[in-house]
């Protein structure tokens, strides 16, 4: 009986702490449907009409900027960044978990190293280097630089997640003599598809949601989406209703990807754990 009580408290307290978790986003869906006037008001009503106005607005139709050059900047630069961090991020953990090479600690460790410094230390002379070299407000420094920064989380995930692999699964395949790559790509790959999707999914994310490096480096050809929804506060105030559209828009992808690859991801984040 206590058991019982107990495994029903601890889904209660789990319940409560996603619906406040899920509040905000569900708070800026309903003000996005919301003309500028209701969604001014202090306190905020429920029960105000609904509108399209502010999805009008950030979809250009009120005269506005359009916002698909941004958005397929973000989708180009985080799609691309991802995917040569896979094919760069995989090898590696392969080698410092399956194959280790002397001193994989200290590897690991010099690759967490590098995401002790913070993005804006390293700012200045990115741009220096970005301004000699002619590539400013290009897509392709972004990608470049996407890779780089989520390079080390993803091998330190993925070492966790091919640690996992079975070693005779793999001495079974070379004995029947597959090549090193023939082994990472049908033999390693399909076991440890939950984790590489967990990863994939976070480095995402994180060049999604990339806002320092893409405001700074960028101007209109390469602007991205998280720089182009800053450009709704203005000198003329903050238009609530627009900017909560924005908002929902512009975080669709990353939420339609979370819930797409959810399986993946759990099954990936639970395939590293302690048993």
């Amino acid at each position: 009986m206590n058991a019982v009580l107990r495994r029903n408290g601890l889904g209660l307290v789990a319940w409560l702490a996603g619906i406040v978790f899920f509040l905000p986003i569900a708070w800026m869906a309903l003000t996005s449907f919301h003309s500028e006037a209701d969604a001014a008001t202090n306190p905020p009503s429920l029960t105000a009409s609904l509108t399209l106005d502010g999805y009008r607005e950030f979809f250009g139709s009120g005269g506005g900027q359009s916002p698909w050059p941004a958005l397929i900047n973000s989708t180009v630069a985080s799609l691309v960044s991802t995917l040569c961090v896979l094919l760069l991020a995989f090898p590696a953990a392969y080698a410092l978990s399956i194959r280790p090479v002397k001193k994989w600690t200290d590897v690991l460790f010099f690759f967490l190293s590098t995401k002790m410094l913070p993005a804006v230390a390293g700012l200045l002379p990115i741009y220096l280097f970005a301004k000699n070299a002619g590539m400013l407000d290009n897509i392709w420094l972004l990608v470049i630089l996407y890779t780089s920064m989520n390079l080390p989380i993803a091998v330190w995930m993925m070492q966790s997640f091919l640690a996992e692999v079975p070693v005779a699964v793999i001495e079974a395949a070379r004995v029947d003599g597959a090549r090193l790559p023939t082994i990472l790509a049908r033999v390693v790959a399909p076991i440890a598809l939950p984790g590489i999707a967990a990863t994939a999914l976070i480095c995402f994310i994180f060049s999604w949601n990339e806002l320092l490096f893409a405001r700074v480096l960028t101007g209109v050809v390469a602007e991205t989406a998280p720089v182009f929804l800053t450009g709704f506060i203005t000198s003329q105030g903050l238009f609530l209703a627009k900017v909560c559209a924005a908002s929902l828009v512009i975080s669709l992808p990353v939420l339609a990807a979370g819930f797409a690859a959810q399986d993946k991801l759990v099954q990936g984040l639970s395939l590293g754990a302690v048993k």
